[in-house]
C-alpha cells in the first residue's frame, strides 16, 4: 500500500466529518418542577445543599436561563418552615435563575375543586413571592401540577381568569417525559448504596431523552412544518444534578441552543391555544396534535430495569 493511499485512508474520517451538514438550528427553554427538590435519596441537609449546588453549577456552566417551579409544601419539615430549605430557593435566585409557582402541595386541577386549587396556589406564593421581590423580580410564572389544566372548559377558563388577575402567565410544556421514573429509580439505587445500579440508570437516561426529543421534533414538523422553540420540563432531583451536563451535551449535538422561557414563547406556535381533549398529563404539543386530528406517538419505553428500581413510584406521575 502506497504512502499516498495510507494518507487518504487516514484523512477520510476527517474529510467526512468536515463535509457533514451542521445540525439544524433548534432552541429549547429548560424548566424544573418540584423545587426545592424531588426524588432524592435522602433529606439530609448537607446532601440537599450539595445536590442543589451541583445542579446550579451545571446550569450556569451551560448558560441555561432556567426557571424553577416551587412547591412550598417541600419547604417544611414536621409542618414547620425549614430555613435551610428556604435557603435552597435563595440559591436558585443568587445563581441568576427565576422561580415560579407550582402550587403549595402539588394538587391536580382535574381532581380538586377550583376554589380549593386557587387557595392552594395562593398559599404556594407565601415564601416565593417575597424571595423574588427581594431580588427585584416579580413572581409571574405558573406551572400546572401533573400538567392537569382542568377537567372541563369552564374550569379552564375560570382558572385562566384567576391567573391573569394575580399576574401569572402559564408556563407551557412541549417536551414531557418519564424522566421522573428514572429519577425515582436513581434515588432508590443511591439510597441502597448500589453504585453500579445508579450508574446504569444514569447511563440509560440521556439516550431515553434523545428518543423523547426525536419524537417531539417530528411531531412539531408534522404540525408546523418547521422546528419550534420547545419547553422542556425536568425536576430538581439527584439524577439531573449528576447528569444534566450529559443531557446538555446531547441537546447541543442535536443543534439546540438554550433560551429563556420568555424567548421560547415568542415562537408563533404558542399563539395556538392549549388544546383541551380530556387526555390527562399530555404536553401542549401532544394536545395540539390531537386537536389537529393527529395521534401523538407512544412515548419511548422506559427500560424494564429502570422501572423495577423505581418500584411503586413508576405508577405515580408528576
Amino acid at each position: 500500500m502506497t504512502r499516498r493511499l495510507l494518507l487518504l485512508l487516514f484523512l477520510l474520517p476527517f474529510t467526512a466529518a468536515a463535509a457533514a451538514p451542521p445540525p439544524p438550528a433548534r432552541a429549547v427553554a429548560i424548566t424544573f418542577d418540584d423545587l426545592p427538590f424531588a426524588a432524592v435519596p435522602t433529606e439530609d441537609d448537607a446532601q440537599l445543599e450539595a445536590m442543589t449546588a451541583r445542579l446550579l453549577r451545571s446550569l450556569q456552566a451551560e448558560r441555561v436561563p432556567a426557571v424553577g417551579f416551587v412547591n412550598e409544601a417541600n419547604l417544611t419539615r414536621d409542618d414547620t418552615l425549614d430555613p435551610l430549605r428556604v435557603g435552597l430557593l435563595r440559591s436558585w435566585i443568587r445563581a441568576g435563575f427565576e422561580l415560579g409557582n407550582h402550587t403549595y402541595s402539588h394538587l391536580s386541577l382535574n381532581r380538586t375543586s377550583l376554589d380549593a386549587f386557587e387557595a392552594d396556589l395562593l398559599r404556594g406564593e407565601t415564601v416565593t413571592r417575597p424571595l423574588m421581590q427581594s431580588a427585584g423580580k416579580p413572581l409571574r410564572w405558573f406551572r400546572h401540577p401533573f400538567l392537569h389544566q382542568g377537567a372541563s372548559p369552564e374550569v379552564r377558563t375560570a382558572f385562566q381568569d384567576f391567573l391573569a388577575a394575580h399576574g401569572y402567565a402559564v408556563a407551557p410544556v412541549t417536551v414531557n417525559s418519564a424522566e421522573w421514573v428514572f429519577a425515582a429509580a436513581y434515588a432508590r439505587a443511591q439510597a441502597q448504596r448500589d453504585a453500579d445500579a445508579a450508574h446504569r440508570i444514569g447511563d440509560a437516561y440521556v439516550p431515553y431523552m434523545q428518543a423523547v426529543f426525536a419524537q417531539a421534533e417530528q411531531l412539531a414538523l408534522d404540525l408546523f412544518g418547521r422546528p419550534i422553540s420547545h419547553v422542556l420540563v425536568l425536576h430538581a432531583n439527584a439524577l439531573n444534578a449528576d447528569y444534566f451536563d450529559a443531557l446538555a451535551a446531547m441537546l447541543k449535538q442535536r443543534g439546540y441552543r438554550f433560551i429563556s422561557l420568555d424567548d421560547a414563547l415568542t415562537d408563533s406556535a404558542y399563539a395556538s391555544p392549549a388544546a383541551w381533549n380530556g387526555v390527562e398529563g399530555e404536553s401542549w404539543l401532544e394536545g395540539w396534535a390531537r386537536q389537529a386530528g393527529l395521534r401523538p406517538p407512544l412515548a419511548p419505553p422506559v427500560p424494564g430495569f429502570v422501572r423495577q428500581w423505581a418500584g411503586a413510584a413508576a405508577l405515580r406521575g408528576y
